[in-house]
């Protein structure tokens, strides 16, 4: 059987050639029909070196004569695995002899070495001069933080964003409750908490693959951080509501704004990608629900004004505030890619006002923590149309941004978040 550091290799390596970690790490686990009770694991191990990446570099090449950027990437990949068990105090003969056996028999010796070196550096291990490297960011990411939300703040996003995420479950409303759900999970030995932010969240320890757990499975949960859960909230579709969901994969949102309006309302999922799109079919399917799809360009809607009286514009963006789920985003987005980001939510904002109908409501949120995305796009759309009113904000933990609200990741300990409600008077 292959070992659980094999499989983490592979997966390191796929996320370096361009694939997500969140997408290729349950992919991975299903190929290669690892046991359940190593899945947790691996994806562990691999998501705690995606986000360790910056610090695990400067410990190896403190002990390597070869520069770790000039490596083979499953040389690479076997280094910081091993450094990763190192720093986390598994017992040295198991991170060096298991992470060697997972790498080529010609690259073993010099994987042996390496790691060798490093049980000799720590612990304690030496702590680097830069925060980036200390807490393993792009120097931009650091900057821009703390130049932005201030050195405190700044810190305690970036610390939250080198925490494993909790899986949090959403009940189905109509299919079960969270009570229910929480008795159903406990009596198969899972622990369950509720929610901070969303007192009808679950938060679950000990499942694995969620996708495995029956009430997942059949319709009665769905997999979403509280953050996600509480940006339908703010929305507050209610029953028979009309409601547009103009980026709407892969469906999360979509699903939950469809099991609040109920068979008598109507929500119309919009996306630009015709496979991200299925997947909020899928998501309907699986929940049984009724939500129809459309590919379409959000920034140039072919709908009837004012058809709508609830309108989420769930934008794509940096995902900065959802790092501990994403590990390998940090090492993904550039600074660059944040201005034309910030433009097309802007676009976005804007061409979906028209269809609102007048005393509805409007709510744009993004799963980052920039100025640019946040309180720039808050403030660009409410100068070009002073006939909005922005809504009271959602109240502590979020705090007040400009116009809008932040959930700060450390908050509540959940993805980090900005949003806007809009309404056109009547």
């Amino acid at each position: 059987m292959i070992s659980s550091r094999a499989v983490a290799v592979e997966a390191l390596v796929r996320i370096e050639e361009g694939a997500y970690s969140h997408v290729v790490v349950p992919t991975i686990l299903r190929q290669k029909n690892i046991p359940v009770r190593n899945r947790a694991q691996v994806t562990s191990l691999v998501y705690a070196t995606l986000r360790n990446q910056r610090r695990l570099d400067d410990l190896i090449s403190r002990v390597s004569q070869r520069k770790v950027n000039r490596l083979d990437p499953p040389v690479r990949a076997a280094l910081r695995i091993g450094a990763q068990q190192l720093i986390s105090d598994v017992a040295p003969y198991a991170a060096v002899d298991e992470t060697v056996s997972a790498v080529p028999q010609r690259s073993r010796g010099f994987v042996n070495a390496v790691l060798r070196s490093l049980t000799r550096l720590g612990p304690p291990w030496p702590e680097p001069e830069s925060l980036a490297v200390a807490l393993s960011y792009p120097d931009w990411i650091v900057d821009l933080f703390v130049a932005e939300l201030g050195e405190s703040d700044a810190r305690g996003v970036l610390v939250a964003g080198n925490l494993p995420g909790v899986l949090t479950l959403r009940p189905q409303i109509g299919r079960t409750t969270a009570q229910e759900l929480t008795d159903e999970l406990s009596a198969e030995g899972i622990k369950v908490e509720r929610g901070k932010l969303v007192p009808e969240a679950l938060l679950v320890t000990g499942t694995g693959d969620p996708g495995t757990l029956p009430a997942v499975a059949s319709g009665r949960a769905t997999p979403q951080d509280q953050a996600s859960q509480a940006v339908v909230d703010y929305l507050d579709p209610q029953p028979g509501d009309r409601v547009l969901d103009v980026a709407a994969a892969p469906g999360g949102k979509t699903t939950a704004i469809a099991g609040a309006v109920g068979p008598k309302g109507f929500v119309f999922a919009l996306d630009t990608n015709s496979g991200r799109l299925r997947l909020v079919r899928e998501a309907a399917l699986r929940l049984g629900l009724t939500i129809e799809t459309a590919v379409a360009d959000g920034t140039n809607l072919p709908l009837r004004p004012g058809g709508f009286n609830r309108i989420l514009v769930d934008a794509p963006c940096s995902g900065l505030g959802v790092l501990r789920r994403r590990p390998d985003a940090r090492w993904r987005i550039q600074f660059e890619d944040i201005a034309p980001l910030a433009a097309l939510q802007e676009q976005l904002v804007l061409a979906a006002i028209d269809n609102l109908a007048l005393g509805g409501v409007l709510v744009y949120s993004v799963c980052t923590l920039t100025k640019a995305e946040t309180l720039g796009v808050a403030e660009r759309v409410l100068a070009k149309r002073p006939d909005l009113k922005a809504l009271a904000p959602p109240a502590s933990p979020w705090k007040r941004y400009g116009p809008g609200a932040i959930l700060l990741p450390q908050a509540a300990s959940t993805d980090g978040m900005f949003v806007l409600g809009l309404t056109r008077p009547e």
